[in-house]
């Protein structure tokens, strides 16, 4: 059950934040800035690369990683593939992982190795791995650690992991805005300096200024009311999340939104782009997680009875309304099953600008919803 009183009191959800979350999205403007500096710190604008990689590999363990690949490869389109090296093991701790480089890797591609931890055997291993088989390497990860010597050893370039004092006092979860930004920052400046993708400084200092811009609005001391993030955890507070993205770069918002609801809050979400998710979900809509599957819920106790699940769609637009657009078909079809639907829609900006503008809405309604139903 999701207390919205404690949405409103930020001294309990302080109380409540005992993983750091609230703080991880609130500085993730502070965050790029740092992993900015670092990364110019690291030498990242004096390269001059011999043309694109044929592939670009991405190897960390955790959502970070993933959603790092997603992001990254969604910017990049077809101009090089972006390819995620998934570890396997026995289990997910740092001495269990491990990763191989694809038997066709070689001297035209590009390892890059994203982790919060930096203790991996394994990716100190596959950076030795990439060095023999002629692969570029660069690494982000904390400093002093092991694979920041394994990446200087494989003659590649290594960027420090933009951290905070609480980093190393608490386990940092794998969707903590806080490590997702740090980690990708220094990548996009990596993929921008070699012409992959467009997000030069200019660019990451917006992104910067918009997530600053999105934590002022969606802080703990702004009301339910005024505040996107609480007021989407609340609607979803009894409710299976349906997310629908529309416009490329929506994408990855909408699958880390899903993937941060089930690791912070430990609450399932569906995810699809639309116009496929209209037939992907259709069958869900019109069965028993439709909101008027269950007359009988009229009748239910609501002090003893908890709610029945039913869906809500969420709707991602990386795009504002106008021109070639889904959106009124989806609200239509949701509506015709007496769905509600919660829409997002980011304020004008650069593509990198927008895409940070939904991520951070979504991440503060997953740390809110996660606040306020104890999880």
């Amino acid at each position: 059950m999701l207390d919205e009183s404690l949405l409103d009191t930020p001294e309990g959800l302080a109380e409540a934040d005992r993983r750091g979350l609230l703080r991880g999205a609130a500085e993730a403007g502070a965050r790029v800035r740092t992993a900015a500096r670092h990364t110019a710190e690291a030498g990242v604008g004096g390269l001059k690369p011999d043309g694109r990689p044929r592939a670009v590999l991405i190897a960390g363990p955790g959502a970070a990683a993933t959603h790092t690949a997603d992001l990254l490869g969604t910017l990049a389109g077809a101009g090089s593939p972006v390819v995620r090296l998934a570890p396997d093991g026995v289990a997910p701790a740092a001495g269990a992982l491990r990763w191989e480089l694809p038997g066709w890797a070689g001297s035209v591609d590009l390892l890059l190795i994203a982790t919060p931890d930096g203790t991996e055997p394994s990716l100190s291993l596959l950076a030795d791995q990439a060095y023999r088989r002629g692969c570029s390497v660069v690494g982000v990860a904390p400093s002093d650690t092991p694979l920041a010597e394994a990446v200087a050893g494989a003659h590649g370039m290594f960027v420090p992991m933009a951290t905070a004092p609480y980093d190393h006092q608490e386990p940092l979860a794998a969707s903590s805005p806080g490590v997702f930004w740090a980690l990708l920052t220094p990548l996009l400046a990596l993929l921008d300096r070699i012409g992959l993708l467009d997000a030069p400084p200019e660019a990451l200092e917006k992104v910067a200024d918009r997530l600053d811009h999105i934590a002022e609005r969606c802080g703990p001391a702004i009301a339910t009311y005024s505040n996107p993030a609480k007021t989407l955890a609340a609607e979803l507070a009894d409710a299976l999340p349906v997310v629908w993205t529309e416009g490329v770069s929506a994408g990855p918002a909408g699958r880390r939104f899903a993937a941060a609801l089930a690791e912070l809050a430990g609450r399932p979400a569906l995810v699809a782009e639309l116009p496929e998710a209209l037939a992907a979900h259709s069958a869900l809509l019109a069965g028993p997680l439709a909101a008027s599957a269950d007359p009988d819920d009229f009748f239910r106790d609501r002090v003893e009875e908890p709610p029945a699940l039913h869906a809500r769609v969420v709707l991602l637009r990386d795009r504002p309304i106008g021109g070639l657009t889904a959106a009124p078909t989806a609200r239509d079809v949701a509506l015709s099953h007496d769905t509600p639907i919660s829409e997002l829609e980011p304020e004008e900006g650069g593509e990198l600008e927008t895409l940070a503008e939904l991520i951070a809405v979504t991440d503060f309604a997953a740390v809110y919803l996660a606040l306020a139903s104890g999880a």
